[in-house]
């Protein structure tokens, strides 16, 4: 795995090879976090990333945040629980010397605090597969202050995802088994 663009260009990042089943661990392959940016940056949605405010949800080795961060972010908050998940994403923010750019909240994704920063512009949110974390940590992120009216949401899934009540799909894609669906929040 590696930084396809931006600042931190071609940095090689911790991997977990094709996967850590056992830690719920699935990265979003290069060729596919290429795809996914390509549509970022291709203009449908103007550009969301270029100082953008990034919540990287079920976030594994932050990689889609960190690649954002590479691409022009302003921050980027990396969650996940696992400790596998967060060693990675730690070794990650040290490789690519962001660490002034970079907050890592070791919690479950469904359960975040209160927001105490500015609201994302930007969410990645890729949980494991088939299990409805994904929908819940939505949820829970809108209710605790994370995501802002207007958000760009990119929700990775074995299934393209409806939109929840306060959300509009905007497209969705498809990469083999992984689904991704972009989301708008309601700007309110």
């Amino acid at each position: 795995m590696r930084i396809i663009a931006g600042a931190f260009r071609g940095t090689a990042l911790a991997s977990v090879g094709k996967g850590d089943p056992g830690a719920h661990l699935r990265p979003t392959t290069d060729r596919v976090r290429e795809s996914l940016f390509n549509v970022l940056m291709g203009g449908r949605f103007g550009d969301p990333v270029t100082d953008a405010v990034v919540l990287d949800l079920f976030a594994g080795t932050g990689a889609l945040g960190l690649e954002a961060l590479s691409r022009g972010a302003s921050h980027v908050t990396l969650v996940d629980d696992g400790r596998k998940a967060t060693s990675l994403i730690r070794q990650n923010i040290k490789t690519t010397r962001s660490s002034a750019q970079t907050r890592l909240i070791q919690r479950d994704a469904t359960r975040l605090p209160t927001c105490d920063g500015a609201a994302a512009s930007l969410v990645f949110l890729d949980p494991p597969y088939g299990k409805g974390l994904g929908m819940k940590a939505l949820s829970g992120a809108v209710d605790t202050g994370w995501i802002a009216p207007g958000a760009l949401i990119v929700f990775e899934e074995n299934a393209p995802q409806p939109a929840p009540k306060g959300f509009n799909v905007l497209d969705t894609r498809k990469y083999g088994d992984t689904h991704v669906t972009f989301l708008e929040r309601d700007a309110q």
